[in-house]
């Protein structure tokens, strides 16, 4: 399980590193590619059936080692990391032809650093102390960064370098508040309950950690699109390629989740902000963008923007389920995690394959796409019904979730205002996508139907139909998903 675990990292980085090396025609680019992200996944799929297990793989000091582990969370994270890459991945075998030559250095170029990304992300989900997970943390922005400067234009490096100051801005803010966890923590590697709740040295300093946790997991914050460090995400979406931008959302930005739970959950402890100015903070905060973002969304007429908008918005519901510091929140927040990242690479992908066939980029240009594109406009649907939260598909369940963890919070305003924005930001939602599906299966008796374009070919379409029929299977089956999750998780609260 060791060598697997490791595997898991090391392949899809040693992979990723040769590729410029060997400057393959594109035909090899993508066999090359291809057997990688199909191993990796082989490979992901067996840590998600085994067990758990632990090892140091350099220390320093007593507190300063960098270690990997393997948990339920971890599984959670690696689950979706290796099943986005993979058919983002595919998508992009056939996508990419619309961003560069066949043959082009350029293009090899973002595969390697595709690859090279999926590694600091495994590595990241399996770290188990702070200082693994912010290694991990900030190889993760460095290595994603030239995914977001792909194009080189003037745009897309001023995007890239957005990226990169968000990022690293929120990283300084985490490692100040990690260099007071190590004080006062009695250990940093990553306790169920956190390893400060039972420390009667921390307990002495409680308004100096409270500070610090607050800013610790604003900063972290960042990478997930919580405001106030939002601002990177609309602006990198739009200039990075379609398969980038998938997993971007669908599984990059999520980084900032699950680094907010392990700080949150497994260091800090949930005992010790709940009721506390820190605990009312975050979840403002997160209502916050959670109405922002949507309403931003609904304002916004590119596509690939709008739908970074949303998944501001979509992921702080994640954020707010952690917050709540309740099960049910939690299972919410986590069954977000997965449901969005289907739902999100599927709509990602799918703007995508609006781009590649015509090159349609805002949401006027859309109009009538359902008669030459049904199938790919079929995916966008039952992605965006998934967003919306309409049952029986996945988005419902965990919406239900973050309502029932909001109404049983303690705080008395979040009870009942985290319901009413989580509503207000579903009819948003809805306000945003649905006028795509029904303006173009649906354009009006004047409309004058233009060259058929078909579907793209099976390297586009079938990674949308997997993920639209998982975002509806995850729904139905989402019964025995929440209990894993309800009773894996219970040793946090």
């Amino acid at each position: 399980m060791k060598i697997i675990m490791l595997s898991v990292i090391l392949v899809p980085a040693l992979a990723g590193a040769l590729l410029p090396v060997f400057r393959f025609r594109r035909k090899g680019n993508l066999i090359y590619t291809g057997a990688v992200l199909l191993l990796v996944t082989v490979l992901s799929c067996v840590l998600l059936s085994g067990e758990n297990t632990e090892f140091v793989l350099f220390s320093m000091t007593e507190k300063l080692s960098v270690s990997l582990h393997l948990d339920l969370l971890s599984r959670v994270f690696i689950a979706a990391g290796a099943f986005g890459f993979l058919l983002a991945g595919i998508f992009a075998f056939r996508y990419m032809e619309h961003e560069e030559k066949e043959g082009s250095f350029k293009e090899s170029t973002f595969y390697s650093f595709y690859l090279l990304t999926l590694a600091a992300i495994f590595g990241m989900d399996m770290a188990k102390n702070l200082i693994a997970m912010y290694f991990f943390f900030e190889m993760l922005t460095l290595l994603s960064m030239p995914l977001v400067l792909f194009e080189r234009t003037k745009e897309s490096i001023a995007a890239a370098l957005k990226y990169l100051f968000y990022s690293i801005g929120g990283a300084f803010l985490a490692l100040a508040a990690i260099f007071t966890f190590a004080v006062y923590a009695p250990t940093l590697d990553f306790v169920p309950g956190g390893s400060l709740s039972g420390s009667t040295e921390a307990t002495a300093h409680r308004t100096l950690l409270l500070v610090m946790s607050f800013l610790g997991i604003v900063g972290f914050s960042a990478k997930a699109g919580m405001y106030p460090l939002h601002g990177w995400l609309p602006t990198a979406h739009p200039q990075a390629p379609a398969p980038a931008s998938a997993v971007l959302s669908g599984v990059i930005a999520k980084a900032g989740v699950l680094a907010i739970i392990r700080v949150l959950y497994f260091v800090i402890g949930p005992s010790f902000i709940a009721g506390s100015w820190v605990q009312t903070a975050l979840l403002s905060l997160s209502l916050l963008t959670v109405f922002m973002g949507s309403m931003m969304a609904y304002l916004e007429k590119n596509l690939k923007k709008r739908l970074a908008y949303s998944s501001v918005s979509q992921i702080s519901y994640a954020l707010f389920g952690v917050f709540l510091l309740n099960p049910a929140g939690f299972t919410g927040g986590i069954l977000q995690v997965l449901f969005h990242a289907a739902a999100k690479i599927c709509l990602f992908l799918t703007a995508g394959s609006f781009i590649f066939h015509g090159n349609r980029r805002l949401v006027t240009d859309l109009k009538g796409i359902g008669k030459t594109m049904p199938f790919t406009l079929g995916a966008f649907t039952f992605a965006s019904l998934s967003l919306v939260g309409i049952p029986p598909f996945s988005g419902f369940v965990s919406k239900w979730f973050l309502a029932e963890g909001s109404l049983s919070s303690e705080i008395p305003v979040i009870s009942w205002l985290g319901p009413v924005i989580l509503l207000i930001s579903a009819l948003l939602t809805a306000g945003y996508l649905f006028p795509v599906t029904t303006a173009g299966y649906f354009p009006g008796k004047d409309f004058k139907a233009g060259e058929k374009t078909g579907e793209g070919g099976v390297l586009m379409l079938l990674p949308l139909m997997l993920l639209a029929a998982a975002v509806l299977a995850l729904g139905i089956f989402s019964g025995s998903l929440s209990n894993v999750f309800e009773s894996g998780f219970a040793a946090l609260f």
